[in-house]
């Protein structure tokens, strides 16, 4: 595929690694790409120093599942969240690095099992213009912002298509900005990283989340059904050491190390936690 061959390239002009005869005898590829949610922290975010790149726990932790495998992965920017799942889908990039498991996602990709990260989301509203929530039949007659093609997991997306108005945007700083405007009710996001961006943003102080969460759904590596990578070999290999990796303590050291990372790379010290 030309445009994936282009993605390739960039990294392949660095020079070829060396990795074991092993992998290269038993998969077909020594070199992926993978790509993600570039307003994810702490799970992916841009880094500051080569924004073509994606740093984070979820950058992290498949870093080091390459190593395991004797593969090279580089984690890059394909612009907002709705492209890279397209990148994905297409077969131009082969990973995506962080994504709930819904039915059309399914069609398009392989799911690497088992998640990796358990991540809440929840309703972000403006302080001082919440209203009463006890769950989400109390998001009906509100008009609600999140990102193009996000999703919160296989029942909450099918329970919003039927009954709630959610309008898409690019960035979540615009969802942010549309809800601070008044231009939309309340925001879906994940608490952390939403959290980490309004902090960016200066805005902690002006936003209120609600409980309960929406969801809570499992943060999983996928790979695409276009990918010329994707073999048995790979997809198997990927599980277990997926298995082993997430039964010991590395993927929670990963997230606090990218937290503390997230904040030292802040303009100013993060504001103080939403309540």
């Amino acid at each position: 595929m030309f445009e994936r061959g282009l993605y390739k390239s960039i990294f392949l002009l660095l020079g070829m690694l060396l990795v074991p005869t092993t992998a290269l005898a038993a998969g077909k590829c020594e070199r992926l790409v993978a790509t993600g949610n570039p307003e994810y922290p702490p799970y992916l975010w841009r880094d500051p120093q080569n924004p073509q790149k994606l740093i984070g726990a979820n950058a992290d932790l498949l870093q080091h599942l390459a190593k395991e495998l004797g593969v090279t992965v580089d984690v890059i920017y394909t612009g907002p969240w709705s492209r890279a799942q397209d990148e994905v889908r297409k077969g131009r990039v082969d990973l995506l690095a962080g994504a709930f498991l819904t039915l059309p996602r399914l069609e398009v990709m392989d799911y690497i099992h088992p998640a990796f990260y358990l991540t809440p989301s929840v309703v972000w509203v403006h302080r001082g213009a919440e209203f009463p929530y006890a769950g989400w039949e109390d998001l009906r007659e509100r008009t609600g912002g999140t990102l193009v093609n996000n999703s919160f997991g296989q029942q909450f997306d099918a329970y919003s298509k039927s009954n709630l108005t959610v309008e898409g945007v690019s960035s979540l700083p615009q969802a942010f900005q549309k809800l601070l405007l008044g231009r939309t009710d309340y925001v879906l996001y994940e608490r952390y990283p939403g959290q980490a961006l309004a902090n960016s943003l200066g805005i902690q102080d002006d936003l209120l989340v609600l409980d309960p969460p929406i969801s809570s759904e499992g943060l999983h590596l996928t790979l695409s059904h276009n990918s010329s990578c994707n073999d048995p070999w790979l997809r198997g290999m990927l599980a277990k050491k997926m298995t082993e990796a997430v039964a010991s303590d590395l993927p929670e050291a990963l997230l606090q190390q990218n937290l503390q990372r997230w904040a030292d790379q802040q303009p100013a010290p993060a504001g103080e936690a939403i309540e």
